[in-house]
């Protein structure tokens, strides 16, 4: 059984940084893709970025660009997620996401732009 466990969401100013981390157990596939989305109150999850399960190839959604960046530590089996120049409308909640024949989340991380 494949598992997520997020970390590293909280409160930040806008212009801000964090990074969030995700440690993943429980499987044995080697064809996965795995990544990040967030779900704002009130809307529908999004997908912000992953690592392809082809070719390793890195998407990001349009509103995120030159601002988050994704990577990895296949070794330590981690997923991270470094956040800068926050604006508000990032504030969600972000989930890990692993994907293989199945789809797996973790249990999400609060993560609060305000000043």
């Amino acid at each position: 059984q494949v598992q997520l466990v997020e970390s590293g969401g909280g409160l930040v100013q806008p212009g801000g940084s964090l990074r969030l981390s995700c440690a993943a157990s429980g499987f044995t596939s080697e064809n996965y893709a795995i990544g990040w989305f967030r779900q704002a109150p009130g809307k529908e999850r999004e997908g912000v970025t992953c690592f392809s399960n082809t070719d390793d190839s890195i998407k990001y959604e349009d509103s995120v660009k030159g601002r988050f960046a994704i990577s990895r530590d296949k070794v330590k089996n981690m997923v991270y997620l470094q956040m800068n120049s926050l604006k508000p409308e990032d504030t969600a909640v972000y989930y890990c996401n692993f994907k293989d024949q199945l789809n797996y989340w973790g249990q999400g991380t609060q993560v609060t732009v305000s000043s």
